[in-house]
């Protein structure tokens, strides 16, 4: 398959991106087509959906081998599933699959046609496969059940942000690094409170500690600097 465009996000490393799409409305990007497809034609009538598909790839999490069950995090990283029944990176063809909002499209001399985004879950520099309009009439199933995911979607952390360490991100950043930390982006299977964990987003690491289901932010450090 041919890579047509990369999405360009505040995520710098896997740690600490959202689990799903959709999840963190408030963290958003831009998608950059490859000179090739640079194309106005390709995207007429696309601003006309409020939201579209991402076909793209796990660019960091490549193995040339696969196993048939994983361990979803949010299972406590023990308990076994099958690959085809999770959403996990490391799987026989390693693709992934986001539904984002389309906030807008921008026209810019250089770029070409750019696709601003809400609610990623991309790794900063994603290779994107295919693009394609999210239609609820045949895509949104009201019906649908579901397995695990069950017992795990509503797992959410308070989040304590000190004003002046909030005030250190830029203003526009600042939802989306809450909504972040809310999500609680520590492994499911490391459970200290006395740990230090650090996630990196829009240019800045944040320090923080849990405890049950309170997370306080400890500091800001421009990743500069770190």
């Amino acid at each position: 398959m041919k890579i047509i465009a990369h999405v360009r996000t505040g995520f710098p490393e896997k740690f600490g991106i959202p689990r799903q799409s959709g999840l963190v409305e408030a963290a958003r990007g831009r998608v950059i087509f490859v000179p090739e497809y640079r194309s106005v034609e390709a995207v007429r009538g696309l601003d006309e959906f409020s939201h579209i598909w991402l076909l793209w790839q796990f660019s960091v999490s490549h193995r040339d081998n696969w196993t048939a069950t994983v361990r979803p995090p949010r299972l406590g990283g023990k308990k076994r599933v099958g690959v085809f029944a999770s959403r996990s990176p490391f799987r026989p063809n390693d693709i992934g699959l986001s539904c984002v909002r389309l906030e807008r499209v921008e026209y810019d001399d250089a770029l070409g046609p750019v696709l601003c985004v809400a609610g990623v879950d991309l790794l900063d520099g994603t290779p994107v496969y295919d693009i394609k309009p999210y239609i609820p009439l045949t895509d949104c199933r009201p019906e649908a059940t579901e397995g695990y995911t069950e017992e795990t979607k509503q797992h959410e952390l308070n989040v304590i942000f000190p004003e002046d360490l909030l005030r250190i991100y830029p203003e526009s950043e600042r939802e989306a690094a809450v909504g972040i930390l809310a999500q609680d982006p520590r492994p499911a299977y490391v459970m200290d409170p006395e740990r230090t964990y650090g996630v990196s987003y829009a240019g800045f690491d944040i320090k923080f500690r849990v405890e049950e289901d309170v997370l306080t932010v400890c500091d800001v450090i421009p990743l500069a600097e770190r």
